[in-house]
């Protein structure tokens, strides 16, 4: 909660560029600095539009992304892999069941994050997700719309973190002094979120394309994951598909290995106790 609180500006301001078309729009933002012009026309309360998605999904979010990676690994266990494959392998299986459950709460989030409007302005969440689902119902259309996207996004990122975390670590020697061994483990976990986010972020912005406004009301422009991609990348660039990546480097980074920490020094206390 604490870090939802703090990191979701961040959030903001990589969704809002990743929604954006055209340099040429004065509302635009062509920088990091730039992203302050939600604070002019917003206010402060613009740097936490959709925030109420994230707190209710943030717990059976989390949940399922360990209990299914520790479920993941012990079916694979059955299977003559290599540790490297496994962990891989159960990471890619959490991260496509984490998707599943976040993505109706991403559908709302993005909706709220790419309205301009003041946050007094802006519909409620449940006000947004019943507008979604009236016109647009529950499938894939509507309240789950851009699942395919957040498939690969949660996929993606949950292989290489997963897989990059527990490789490396076993790889470095263990350090007795636990000051050390704390560093030793958040930095590798620093270095999983920041490898994951840059892997994974083509999938973020067709989710964010595909679940925010399209381009022209009432016509759907962006509607699957990989045509967004190509969409994209023909009409903007490849750095297109790279869009947010610091913001989400500036979160995902640092948030990524506390979470493996916290996840890890909890695991074992709950062992021994």
């Amino acid at each position: 909660l604490v870090e939802i609180c703090l990191m979701h500006p961040l959030d903001v301001v990589k969704t809002r560029f990743q929604i954006q078309r055209c340099a040429t729009d004065p509302n635009s933002y062509k920088s990091l600095v730039d992203s302050f012009m939600i604070f002019q026309m917003e206010g402060l309360f613009g740097f936490y539009k959709g925030i109420l998605p994230p707190i209710l999904a943030e717990t059976p979010k989390r949940a399922v992304k360990f209990f299914t990676f520790e479920q993941y690994k012990k079916l694979l266990g059955y299977v003559s892999l290599s540790p490297a494959l496994t962990f891989a392998i159960a990471g890619l299986g959490s991260g496509l069941t984490e998707a599943i459950v976040v993505n109706p709460f991403e559908v709302v989030k993005v909706g709220l994050q790419a309205n301009r409007n003041t946050f007094a302005e802006q519909p409620s969440t449940v006000g947004y997700a019943r507008q979604i689902i009236k016109k647009e119902g529950w499938g894939l259309q509507g309240l789950n719309k851009g699942l395919t996207a957040t498939l690969g996004r949660h996929g993606v990122f949950n292989m290489v973190y997963f897989g990059f975390y527990y490789n490396v670590k076993n790889m470095i020697p263990v350090n007795k002094d636990p000051i050390l061994e704390f560093l030793r483990k958040f930095g590798i976990g620093l270095l999983s979120g920041t490898i994951a986010s840059v892997i994974n972020i083509p999938f973020d912005v067709a989710k964010s394309r595909i679940q925010g406004p399209q381009p022209v009301p009432g016509e759907i422009k962006y509607r699957t994951c990989f045509k967004t991609m190509a969409t994209v990348y023909q009409e903007e660039g490849i750095l297109a598909l790279y869009k947010g990546l610091l913001p989400k480097i500036m979160r995902l980074g640092p948030g990524g290995a506390v979470m493996l920490l916290v996840y890890e020094y909890t695991y074992s206390w709950l062992q021994e106790n």
